[in-house]
Parts: structure tokens; C-alpha cells; sequence
């Protein structure tokens, strides 16, 4: 995808592409990321654009080593839930 990913247990969280860094979001924890004024990651894909469900995180977020953490767990449950969502679906 052009970028980089980031994992925690297995599970990717988080990706980087052109220098920013991006996590996953879900209706649970959008609120927070809406909260601070951040958008999601959007490309271009062939005529249309693209929305992820990657959303920048804050700078404030980022110099903030406990609040960090809580938005890397809840990341990391909004991925866990996306995947429990598909592998459900398969069945």
C-alpha cells in the first residue's frame, strides 16, 4: 500500500505513508480523533478518492506518552473487532 504498518500481537494497527502516522478507528473510538480536529487517510483510486479507516494522529496525542497509550489500545481493539467482524463474515 505504499507505506508502512504497524503491529501489536499480530494485528496492525496503525500505518505510515508519507511520513504521517495513521490509526485505526471504528464508530468506538472516532470520537476521540474527531474530538482533536483529525481527519482520515484518503487516496486516490483510480477517478474516485479512497477514505480509510486510518485517521491522523494528533500531535498532541504523539508528545503525550499517556494519552498515547490509550490511543494505541483503543486502536488496537478497534483492528481486534474489524478482524473478529471478518472472520465472522467468512463463516
Amino acid at each position: 500500500f505504499g507505506g508502512w504498518g504497524i503491529y501489536k500481537d499480530g494485528i496492525i494497527f496503525a500505518i505510515i505513508i508519507d511520513g504521517e502516522l495513521y490509526f485505526k478507528v471504528d464508530e468506538m473510538n472516532r470520537p476521540d480523533f474527531e474530538e482533536l480536529g483529525s481527519h482520515p487517510f484518503v487516496y486516490k483510486q483510480g477517478e474516485q478518492n479512497s477514505t480509510m479507516s486510518y485517521w491522523l494522529l494528533p500531535a498532541e496525542v504523539q508528545e503525550d506518552r499517556e494519552i498515547l497509550v490509550v490511543f494505541v489500545e483503543k486502536s488496537v481493539a478497534a483492528a481486534r473487532r474489524k478482524k473478529t467482524t471478518k472472520l465472522m463474515k467468512k463463516k
